[in-house]
Protein backbone atom coordinates (compact mmCIF):
# COMPACT_ATOMS: atom_id res chain seq x y z
CA UNK A 1 0.00 0.00 0.00
CA UNK A 2 1.22 3.49 -0.83
CA UNK A 3 1.78 5.15 2.58
CA UNK A 4 1.08 8.57 1.04
CA UNK A 5 -2.54 7.68 0.27
CA UNK A 6 -5.27 7.60 2.92
CA UNK A 7 -6.22 3.90 3.20
CA UNK A 8 -9.86 4.97 3.61
CA UNK A 9 -9.82 6.72 0.25
CA UNK A 10 -11.81 4.69 -2.31
CA UNK A 11 -9.55 4.97 -5.34
CA UNK A 12 -11.10 2.02 -7.18
CA UNK A 13 -14.02 3.90 -8.71
CA UNK A 14 -13.99 4.22 -12.49
CA UNK A 15 -16.36 7.10 -13.10
CA UNK A 16 -15.70 7.16 -16.83
CA UNK A 17 -17.45 3.80 -17.11
CA UNK A 18 -20.31 4.82 -14.82
CA UNK A 19 -19.81 1.96 -12.36
CA UNK A 20 -17.72 1.12 -9.34
CA UNK A 21 -16.08 -2.18 -8.49
CA UNK A 22 -19.44 -3.47 -7.19
CA UNK A 23 -21.15 -2.51 -10.48
CA UNK A 24 -23.41 0.15 -8.98
CA UNK A 25 -24.60 3.02 -11.16
CA UNK A 26 -23.59 6.58 -10.24
CA UNK A 27 -25.42 9.87 -10.48
CA UNK A 28 -22.71 12.52 -10.93
CA UNK A 29 -23.01 16.32 -10.85
CA UNK A 30 -20.28 18.95 -11.23
CA UNK A 31 -21.23 21.98 -9.07
CA UNK A 32 -20.78 25.52 -10.33
CA UNK A 33 -18.12 27.68 -8.69
CA UNK A 34 -20.76 30.05 -7.28
CA UNK A 35 -22.44 27.27 -5.27
CA UNK A 36 -21.72 26.98 -1.51
CA UNK A 37 -18.11 26.21 -0.61
CA UNK A 38 -16.26 24.94 2.45
CA UNK A 39 -13.02 26.66 1.48
CA UNK A 40 -10.29 27.13 -1.09
CA UNK A 41 -6.94 25.46 -1.69
CA UNK A 42 -3.70 27.40 -2.18
CA UNK A 43 -0.06 26.35 -2.61
CA UNK A 44 2.73 28.44 -1.05
CA UNK A 45 5.76 28.98 -3.30
CA UNK A 46 9.06 27.22 -2.67
CA UNK A 47 11.95 29.65 -2.09
CA UNK A 48 13.87 28.08 -4.99
CA UNK A 49 10.99 28.18 -7.48
CA UNK A 50 10.49 30.52 -10.42
CA UNK A 51 8.98 32.96 -7.91
CA UNK A 52 12.35 33.46 -6.19
CA UNK A 53 13.11 36.90 -7.75
CA UNK A 54 9.76 38.28 -6.51
CA UNK A 55 9.02 36.00 -3.56
CA UNK A 56 7.88 38.79 -1.18
CA UNK A 57 5.51 40.14 -3.84
CA UNK A 58 3.77 36.83 -4.57
CA UNK A 59 3.58 36.04 -0.85
CA UNK A 60 1.86 39.39 -0.33
CA UNK A 61 -0.78 38.45 -2.94
CA UNK A 62 -1.41 35.10 -1.25
CA UNK A 63 -1.78 36.90 2.08
CA UNK A 64 -4.44 39.16 0.56
CA UNK A 65 -6.31 36.22 -0.94
CA UNK A 66 -6.29 34.50 2.46
CA UNK A 67 -7.25 37.70 4.30
CA UNK A 68 -10.37 38.22 2.21
CA UNK A 69 -11.32 34.55 1.91
CA UNK A 70 -11.35 33.72 5.64
CA UNK A 71 -14.05 36.34 6.13
CA UNK A 72 -16.31 33.88 4.29
CA UNK A 73 -14.80 30.38 4.42
CA UNK A 74 -11.71 28.31 5.23
CA UNK A 75 -8.35 28.08 3.47
CA UNK A 76 -6.07 25.07 3.10
CA UNK A 77 -2.47 25.84 2.16
CA UNK A 78 -0.08 23.22 0.81
CA UNK A 79 3.11 24.73 2.22
CA UNK A 80 6.66 23.43 1.66
CA UNK A 81 7.80 25.28 4.79
CA UNK A 82 4.76 25.67 7.09
CA UNK A 83 6.67 27.51 9.81
CA UNK A 84 7.78 30.16 7.30
CA UNK A 85 4.23 30.57 6.00
CA UNK A 86 2.78 30.67 9.53
CA UNK A 87 5.28 33.38 10.48
CA UNK A 88 4.22 35.56 7.54
CA UNK A 89 0.52 35.08 8.27
CA UNK A 90 1.07 35.91 11.95
CA UNK A 91 2.96 39.09 11.02
CA UNK A 92 -0.07 40.10 8.94
CA UNK A 93 -2.50 39.40 11.78
CA UNK A 94 -3.86 36.24 10.13
CA UNK A 95 -3.17 33.76 12.91
CA UNK A 96 -6.58 32.23 12.26
CA UNK A 97 -8.20 28.87 12.89
CA UNK A 98 -9.74 29.25 9.43
CA UNK A 99 -6.32 28.58 7.82
CA UNK A 100 -4.80 25.11 7.81
CA UNK A 101 -1.20 24.65 6.70
CA UNK A 102 -0.17 21.20 5.44
CA UNK A 103 3.51 20.43 4.83
CA UNK A 104 3.75 19.40 1.17
CA UNK A 105 6.40 20.12 -1.46
CA UNK A 106 5.42 21.56 -4.82
CA UNK A 107 6.83 22.49 -8.20
CA UNK A 108 4.69 25.63 -8.46
CA UNK A 109 1.67 27.44 -7.04
CA UNK A 110 -1.09 26.90 -9.62
CA UNK A 111 -3.60 25.06 -7.42
CA UNK A 112 -6.35 25.53 -10.02
CA UNK A 113 -4.67 23.03 -12.28
CA UNK A 114 -3.37 20.34 -9.93
CA UNK A 115 -6.01 20.70 -7.23
CA UNK A 116 -8.92 18.25 -6.90
CA UNK A 117 -12.21 18.84 -8.72
CA UNK A 118 -15.25 18.41 -6.50
CA UNK A 119 -18.26 16.46 -7.82
CA UNK A 120 -21.40 15.11 -6.20
CA UNK A 121 -21.76 11.35 -6.63
CA UNK A 122 -25.19 10.18 -5.54
CA UNK A 123 -25.53 13.60 -3.81
CA UNK A 124 -22.35 13.12 -1.72
CA UNK A 125 -19.29 15.29 -2.36
CA UNK A 126 -16.24 13.48 -3.75
CA UNK A 127 -12.94 14.91 -4.98
CA UNK A 128 -11.57 13.81 -8.35
CA UNK A 129 -7.78 13.71 -8.65
CA UNK A 130 -6.99 14.05 -12.34
CA UNK A 131 -3.46 13.71 -13.68
CA UNK A 132 -1.43 16.91 -14.06
CA UNK A 133 1.54 16.87 -16.44
CA UNK A 134 2.70 20.50 -16.47
CA UNK A 135 0.27 21.80 -19.13
CA UNK A 136 1.13 19.22 -21.74
CA UNK A 137 4.70 18.40 -20.61
CA UNK A 138 5.94 22.02 -20.69
CA UNK A 139 7.11 22.24 -17.06
CA UNK A 140 8.08 19.86 -14.21
CA UNK A 141 4.98 18.61 -12.40
CA UNK A 142 6.03 15.49 -10.47
CA UNK A 143 5.41 17.08 -7.06
CA UNK A 144 2.27 19.00 -8.08
CA UNK A 145 0.75 15.81 -9.48
CA UNK A 146 0.91 14.26 -5.98
CA UNK A 147 -0.46 17.18 -3.95
CA UNK A 148 -4.10 16.07 -3.83
CA UNK A 149 -3.13 12.54 -2.76
CA UNK A 150 -0.76 13.92 -0.14
CA UNK A 151 -3.49 16.21 1.20
CA UNK A 152 -5.82 13.21 1.44
CA UNK A 153 -3.12 11.27 3.31
CA UNK A 154 -2.81 14.20 5.74
CA UNK A 155 -6.61 14.11 6.26
CA UNK A 156 -6.91 17.69 5.04
CA UNK A 157 -10.54 16.95 4.11
CA UNK A 158 -13.24 14.37 4.79
CA UNK A 159 -14.43 13.89 1.20
CA UNK A 160 -13.21 10.70 -0.56
CA UNK A 161 -10.52 11.24 -3.20
CA UNK A 162 -10.93 9.32 -6.46
CA UNK A 163 -7.87 9.07 -8.70
CA UNK A 164 -8.77 9.45 -12.39
CA UNK A 165 -6.96 8.11 -15.46
CA UNK A 166 -7.15 11.36 -17.41
CA UNK A 167 -5.01 14.50 -17.71
CA UNK A 168 -7.26 17.46 -16.87
CA UNK A 169 -6.61 20.90 -15.37
CA UNK A 170 -9.24 22.78 -13.40
CA UNK A 171 -8.55 25.98 -15.32
CA UNK A 172 -9.50 24.28 -18.57
CA UNK A 173 -13.18 23.73 -17.72
CA UNK A 174 -16.15 25.84 -16.63
CA UNK A 175 -19.38 24.34 -15.26
CA UNK A 176 -22.84 25.77 -14.61
CA UNK A 177 -23.94 23.01 -12.19
CA UNK A 178 -26.80 22.07 -14.50
CA UNK A 179 -25.06 19.87 -17.04
CA UNK A 180 -23.14 22.29 -19.27
CA UNK A 181 -19.35 22.37 -19.57
CA UNK A 182 -17.44 25.14 -21.37
CA UNK A 183 -13.89 24.51 -22.59
CA UNK A 184 -11.39 25.12 -25.41
CA UNK A 185 -10.34 22.68 -28.10
CA UNK A 186 -6.73 23.93 -28.13
CA UNK A 187 -6.22 22.82 -24.54
CA UNK A 188 -8.29 19.67 -24.13
CA UNK A 189 -7.31 18.25 -27.52
CA UNK A 190 -3.60 19.00 -27.06
CA UNK A 191 -1.59 15.95 -28.22
CA UNK A 192 0.47 16.05 -25.02
CA UNK A 193 -2.47 15.60 -22.67
CA UNK A 194 -4.66 12.64 -23.67
CA UNK A 195 -3.38 11.49 -27.07
CA UNK A 196 -5.24 8.17 -26.77
CA UNK A 197 -8.61 9.95 -26.92
CA UNK A 198 -10.04 11.73 -29.95
CA UNK A 199 -12.67 14.45 -29.48
CA UNK A 200 -15.75 12.15 -29.38
CA UNK A 201 -14.03 9.76 -26.97
CA UNK A 202 -12.89 12.61 -24.72
CA UNK A 203 -16.39 14.10 -24.73
CA UNK A 204 -17.85 10.76 -23.73
CA UNK A 205 -15.27 10.37 -20.95
CA UNK A 206 -15.92 13.87 -19.57
CA UNK A 207 -19.69 13.46 -19.69
CA UNK A 208 -19.56 10.28 -17.66
CA UNK A 209 -16.84 11.41 -15.25
CA UNK A 210 -18.25 14.89 -14.57
CA UNK A 211 -21.93 14.15 -15.11
CA UNK A 212 -22.37 16.82 -17.79
CA UNK A 213 -24.84 16.66 -20.68
CA UNK A 214 -23.38 19.11 -23.18
CA UNK A 215 -19.87 20.41 -23.85
CA UNK A 216 -19.41 23.78 -25.51
CA UNK A 217 -16.08 24.00 -27.36
CA UNK A 218 -14.37 27.32 -28.09
CA UNK A 219 -11.96 27.22 -31.02
CA UNK A 220 -10.61 30.80 -30.78
CA UNK A 221 -9.08 33.10 -28.20
CA UNK A 222 -5.37 32.26 -27.93
CA UNK A 223 -3.60 34.77 -25.65
CA UNK A 224 0.01 35.84 -26.09
CA UNK A 225 2.16 34.57 -23.23
CA UNK A 226 -0.30 31.82 -22.26
CA UNK A 227 1.42 28.56 -21.27
CA UNK A 228 -1.79 26.56 -20.90
CA UNK A 229 -2.86 26.19 -24.56
CA UNK A 230 -5.90 28.35 -23.90
CA UNK A 231 -7.44 27.77 -20.49
CA UNK A 232 -11.08 28.81 -20.49
CA UNK A 233 -10.75 30.69 -17.18
CA UNK A 234 -8.73 33.42 -18.92
CA UNK A 235 -11.27 33.83 -21.73
CA UNK A 236 -14.89 33.17 -20.78
CA UNK A 237 -16.74 32.15 -17.63
CA UNK A 238 -20.09 30.52 -17.04
CA UNK A 239 -22.10 32.62 -14.58
CA UNK A 240 -25.50 32.40 -12.88
CA UNK A 241 -28.72 32.97 -14.82
CA UNK A 242 -27.53 31.62 -18.20
CA UNK A 243 -24.88 34.34 -18.40
CA UNK A 244 -21.34 34.23 -19.76
CA UNK A 245 -18.70 36.83 -18.88
CA UNK A 246 -15.96 37.03 -21.47
CA UNK A 247 -13.02 39.21 -22.46
CA UNK A 248 -13.53 41.47 -25.47
CA UNK A 249 -10.80 43.25 -27.39
CA UNK A 250 -12.03 46.44 -29.09
CA UNK A 251 -8.64 47.61 -30.36
CA UNK A 252 -8.11 46.70 -34.06
CA UNK A 253 -4.38 47.39 -33.62
CA UNK A 254 -4.07 44.73 -30.89
CA UNK A 255 -2.66 41.36 -31.97
CA UNK A 256 -5.62 39.65 -30.28
CA UNK A 257 -8.34 41.59 -32.09
CA UNK A 258 -9.27 39.03 -34.75
CA UNK A 259 -9.19 35.94 -32.54
CA UNK A 260 -11.20 37.66 -29.79
CA UNK A 261 -13.78 38.82 -32.33
CA UNK A 262 -14.04 35.20 -33.50
CA UNK A 263 -14.39 34.04 -29.89
CA UNK A 264 -17.22 36.50 -29.32
CA UNK A 265 -19.02 35.20 -32.42
CA UNK A 266 -18.70 31.63 -31.16
CA UNK A 267 -20.20 32.61 -27.80
CA UNK A 268 -23.16 34.23 -29.58
CA UNK A 269 -23.93 30.89 -31.24
CA UNK A 270 -23.89 28.82 -28.04
CA UNK A 271 -27.20 27.76 -26.51
CA UNK A 272 -28.25 26.50 -23.11
CA UNK A 273 -29.69 23.02 -22.68
CA UNK A 274 -33.08 24.70 -22.89
CA UNK A 275 -32.19 26.10 -26.32
CA UNK A 276 -31.75 29.73 -25.27
CA UNK A 277 -28.89 32.05 -26.22
CA UNK A 278 -26.62 33.07 -23.38
CA UNK A 279 -26.70 36.54 -21.88
CA UNK A 280 -23.21 37.77 -22.82
CA UNK A 281 -21.39 40.26 -20.60
CA UNK A 282 -18.16 41.70 -21.99
CA UNK A 283 -15.25 42.40 -19.65
CA UNK A 284 -12.84 45.22 -20.47
CA UNK A 285 -9.47 44.61 -22.11
CA UNK A 286 -6.53 45.78 -19.97
CA UNK A 287 -3.61 47.57 -21.56
CA UNK A 288 -0.84 45.21 -22.76
CA UNK A 289 1.42 43.93 -19.97
CA UNK A 290 4.98 42.83 -20.71
CA UNK A 291 7.73 41.15 -18.73
CA UNK A 292 11.34 42.36 -18.55
CA UNK A 293 12.12 40.45 -21.76
CA UNK A 294 9.32 42.36 -23.52
CA UNK A 295 7.19 39.22 -23.79
CA UNK A 296 3.48 39.92 -23.56
CA UNK A 297 1.66 38.45 -20.56
CA UNK A 298 -1.90 37.02 -20.53
CA UNK A 299 -3.59 39.56 -18.24
CA UNK A 300 -7.40 39.32 -18.28
CA UNK A 301 -10.22 40.09 -15.86
CA UNK A 302 -11.92 36.74 -16.54
CA UNK A 303 -9.53 35.07 -14.08
CA UNK A 304 -11.61 35.92 -11.01
CA UNK A 305 -12.56 33.61 -8.11
CA UNK A 306 -16.10 33.25 -6.76
CA UNK A 307 -16.32 32.40 -3.04
CA UNK A 308 -19.13 32.45 -0.50
CA UNK A 309 -20.46 36.00 -0.43
CA UNK A 310 -17.72 37.57 -2.55
CA UNK A 311 -15.82 37.60 -5.83
CA UNK A 312 -12.05 38.15 -5.81
CA UNK A 313 -11.06 39.92 -9.02
CA UNK A 314 -7.52 40.35 -10.37
CA UNK A 315 -6.47 43.93 -11.03
CA UNK A 316 -3.35 45.15 -12.83
CA UNK A 317 -2.93 48.84 -11.86
CA UNK A 318 -4.79 49.51 -15.11
CA UNK A 319 -7.32 52.23 -15.99
CA UNK A 320 -9.86 49.48 -16.75
CA UNK A 321 -9.68 47.92 -13.27
CA UNK A 322 -12.61 49.87 -11.83
CA UNK A 323 -14.86 49.09 -14.80
CA UNK A 324 -14.01 45.39 -14.56
CA UNK A 325 -14.99 45.36 -10.89
CA UNK A 326 -18.24 47.17 -11.67
CA UNK A 327 -19.23 44.80 -14.47
CA UNK A 328 -18.43 41.65 -12.48
CA UNK A 329 -20.58 43.11 -9.70
CA UNK A 330 -23.57 43.16 -12.06
CA UNK A 331 -23.06 39.47 -12.84
CA UNK A 332 -22.82 38.47 -9.17
CA UNK A 333 -25.32 40.75 -7.39
CA UNK A 334 -25.32 40.53 -3.61
CA UNK A 335 -21.68 39.52 -3.39
CA UNK A 336 -18.84 41.74 -2.25
CA UNK A 337 -16.55 42.52 -5.20
CA UNK A 338 -12.91 42.65 -4.06
CA UNK A 339 -10.03 43.68 -6.29
CA UNK A 340 -6.62 42.13 -5.62
CA UNK A 341 -3.55 43.53 -7.37
CA UNK A 342 -2.13 40.66 -9.44
CA UNK A 343 0.57 42.65 -11.21
CA UNK A 344 3.19 40.31 -9.71
CA UNK A 345 1.18 37.12 -10.36
CA UNK A 346 0.94 37.84 -14.09
CA UNK A 347 4.75 37.88 -14.34
CA UNK A 348 4.58 34.08 -14.12
CA UNK A 349 1.85 33.96 -16.80
CA UNK A 350 -1.10 33.29 -14.48
CA UNK A 351 -3.52 35.24 -12.34
CA UNK A 352 -5.84 35.00 -9.34
CA UNK A 353 -8.13 32.13 -10.36
CA UNK A 354 -5.09 30.09 -11.42
CA UNK A 355 -3.67 30.28 -7.87
CA UNK A 356 -6.82 28.92 -6.23
CA UNK A 357 -9.12 25.90 -6.25
CA UNK A 358 -12.52 26.02 -4.57
CA UNK A 359 -13.52 23.17 -2.26
CA UNK A 360 -17.29 22.73 -2.55
CA UNK A 361 -19.60 22.27 0.43
CA UNK A 362 -19.12 18.78 1.82
CA UNK A 363 -15.35 18.68 1.28
CA UNK A 364 -14.17 19.54 4.80
CA UNK A 365 -15.08 18.11 8.18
Amino acid sequence: MNPRINPQTPIGTDLAHGTNRHNHKHTVRLPAEWEPQDGILLAWPCPGSDWAPILPEIEAVLVEIIRHTIAFEKVIVAAPEPQHTASILKQQGLNSAAVRLVEIDNNDTWARDFGPIGVEINAKLHLLDFGFNGWGLKFPADLDNQISRNLAAAKAWKAPLLTQGLILEGGSIEADGNGTLLTTSACLLSPNRNPHLDKPALENHLKKTLGVTQILWLNHGALAGDDTDGHIDTLARLCPNDTMAYVRCDDPADEHFETMQALEQELKEFKTLQGRRYNLVALPWPQPVFDRDHQRLPATYANYLVINGAVLVPTYADPADAEALRIIGTVYPGRKIIGIDCSSVILQHGSLHCLTMQLPKGTLA
